[in-house]
């Protein structure tokens, strides 16, 4: 697939901050996003022990059943120091990359990390629907941002993730009785959609299967090297 050429690189925290700032108006977040996706791509990275060498996974599935449709996997080194709020910048360029291995143009790309829910409401998943234009949610497993109140324990019980007087994501119970997962929305869909999609791509595991499969492709990945 085509995808724009990113922005100039940072090398200080003030570069990185100041791009955030001049990307975020560029975000649609009035569009309700993609009904029934014909393909969906999960992204993650995975990290070997010293901290900057990574492998970034791509895997788009079939929205209706969930098979693989396609893979792509790019090995890499963290672009960017680990700066809380900046996590993006190490992982985007590797991404981006795998990103452009792909046949396939999904209709929807689902991050490992967050969305709005980010202190400066412009976390992984708005940055790549930005560049790339597409539809994009973010699922992450832990809280970076936002204060809630626990969910319900049954499969399918939200809170609202809150930044003050704001909604900025959605705690999401996938299955009944385990952790929730965090729903944010990147760029061109809705909250209500992204959880929808969010509960419907995690049909017997916590988290979504986008998630699960570009996680067990990038460590596969990342062993083989």
């Amino acid at each position: 697939m085509e995808v724009q050429e990113a922005h100039a690189w940072p090398s200080t925290a003030v570069e990185a901050e100041a791009i955030q700032d001049r990307l975020r108006p560029s975000l649609e977040l009035d569009d309700p996003g993609p009904r029934r996706p014909a393909t969906i791509a999960g992204l993650d990275v995975s990290y070997a022990e010293d901290g900057d060498r990574l492998v970034a996974a791509v895997v788009v599935l079939d929205g209706g059943t969930l098979e693989t449709v396609e893979e792509a996997v790019v090995p890499g080194a963290a672009a960017f120091p680990y700066v809380p709020g900046l996590f993006a910048f190490r992982e985007l360029p590797a991404l981006l990359a795998a990103l452009r291995q792909l046949d396939t143009t999904p209709d929807l790309l689902v991050c490992d990390g967050a969305g709005l829910a980010h202190p400066r409401r412009f976390g992984l998943a708005c940055h790549l629907g930005v560049l790339t234009g597409l539809p994009s949610m973010g699922v992450a497993k832990t809280r970076l941002f936002g204060t809630h109140d626990e969910p319900g324990r049954t499969r399918g019980a939200t809170a609202d993730l809150m930044d003050g007087d704001d909604v900025v994501g959605r705690v999401l119970r996938t299955q009944d009785g385990v952790k929730p997962v965090y729903v944010s929305v990147g760029h061109r869909i809705d909250l209500d959609t992204a959880c929808r999609h969010a509960l419907a791509l995690s049909p017997d595991f916590r988290l979504p299967e986008t998630t699960r499969r570009a996680d067990h492709l990038s460590r596969a990945a990342l062993r083989g090297a």
